[in-house]
């Protein structure tokens, strides 16, 4: 199993909640952004409420917004006006479509024996030379928050052991940082920039 059910459930359940927090773009996301050509094809995985993809979308990319939550997806679809398709992870399966990859606080939810295999479905989905960014919350072992979701909390080693089994990178870099999230609590994170 590639997904969690019950952090499924949770943002099904709190769909609309989750949407109407108050959040700006990550400064990661301008920074990944400026590294593309002009109407790069972008994939997002776990795009929320679809804020990033209604930045990224202005910006002029060719944006896939998908979630994994049908309510999540449903509140993205209300916000940017246009489908956003529910896909959990374990159901990318296209091949070198495209130019970046975008996964942004979502990837911290795979349990950590499938890590790896959605990496290299990802690796697959990028053309060559595909950037792709995500953000982990740090730790030591999968486990569940106060609000019952699960999180892989992965080490920095643990992190680069499942980028190196998903395939060939041309460059990984792992870069520690703090945030909060919808719990409230702060955490150490991991952001990974990887090209392929």
């Amino acid at each position: 199993m590639l997904h969690d059910a019950d952090t499924l459930a949770f943002y099904d359940r709190e769909a609309a909640a989750y949407a109407a927090r108050k959040r700006g773009a990550p400064e990661r996301l301008h920074r990944f952004l400026e590294q593309l050509r002009p109407r790069a094809r972008i994939l997002e995985l776990g795009c929320g409420a679809g804020q990033d993809a209604e930045l990224m979308t202005a910006a002029g990319f060719d944006v896939t917004p998908t979630d994994g939550s049908a309510g999540l997806a449903a509140e993205a679809q209300a916000r940017l006006g246009r489908p956003v398709r529910v896909m959990r992870f374990e159901e990318l399966d296209e091949v070198a479509a495209y130019d970046a990859v975008w996964a942004n606080a979502c990837l911290l939810h795979v349990p950590e024996a499938g890590l790896a295999d959605v990496l290299g479905r990802i690796h697959r989905a990028l053309k060559p030379g595909g950037r792709f960014n995500a953000g982990f919350k740090a730790g030591d072992g999968g486990g569940r928050d106060s609000l019952g979701r699960y999180y892989n909390f992965p080490t920095e080693q643990s992190l680069r052991a499942a980028y190196g089994a998903a395939g060939d990178w041309s460059a990984l870099e792992l870069t520690a940082g703090q945030g909060g999230g919808f719990d409230g609590v702060m955490r150490d994170w991991w952001f990974v920039d990887a090209v392929k």
